[in-house]
């Protein structure tokens, strides 16, 4: 290669066909790259920035107690801001709203839809499924739900608090052996938690009936 002129260079590449085929692949790869990178920083960015004052308006009405008004306020947000963190966040807001007026279909199906990075929205989108699920009287739902929301981050506070409610909605289906195990759970991993709720009184009650 060094001893060929930049003609010869230029035939031989015109020739070959998985060269051209290699470079127009990565020349189109860069090129998205590059868009991807643009609509970043000129159209995304902006408009997420903007997305986070706009659930504020939902908030106030929601502090107020007027869901009505909070979910005719944070509904045209959630369309207009889906994708974008202030989006999510007005989408999980609404769904609350949603489970306050026992309209819990509508609240899963927005709780399912919140992508955010927060953690405990993550987690709480998860746990709140499991009430709804609950309310609905969909126990086994509930219990997987409520599971998932529990293994989503490992902390004091969530997670006993999930594995609690799993072994409640265990029991609705006399599932007593896994709810006996929640608790169980409960009392070796977390033993404040375990404690403040004297969670030796349901072992004591699900293990009583498991051996009946």
């Amino acid at each position: 290669m060094d001893n060929l002129s930049f003609e010869e260079i230029k035939s031989k590449f015109s020739s070959n066909k998985k060269i051209k085929i290699a470079s127009y692949a990565l020349g189109g790869l860069i090129l998205l790259a590059l868009l991807y990178f643009l609509y970043r920083q000129f159209i995304w960015m902006p408009s997420n920035e903007k997305s986070n004052d706009s659930w504020w308006v939902g908030q106030n009405f929601i502090a107020k107690d007027s869901t009505n008004q909070a979910i005719k306020a944070l509904e045209p947000v959630v369309k207009k801001y889906d994708g974008k963190s202030g989006g999510e966040i007005s989408q999980f807001l609404l769904a609350r709203q949603y489970m306050e007026k026992g309209q819990f279909q509508k609240a899963i199906k927005n709780l399912e839809g919140v992508d955010v990075n927060d953690t405990y929205i993550r987690i709480y989108s998860i746990g709140l499924q499991g009430d709804c699920y609950s309310e609905l009287k969909k126990y086994d739902t509930a219990v997987e739900k409520y599971l998932e929301a529990a293994d989503e981050e490992d902390n004091e506070f969530t997670t006993p608090m999930y594995l609690l409610k799993a072994g409640l909605c265990a029991e609705e289906i006399k599932d007593y052996e896994a709810a006996t195990t929640y608790y169980t759970r409960i009392l070796d991993d977390y033993p404040a938690y375990g404690s403040q709720k004297t969670i030796e009184k349901y072992i004591a009650r699900t293990s009583t009936i498991k051996k009946k």
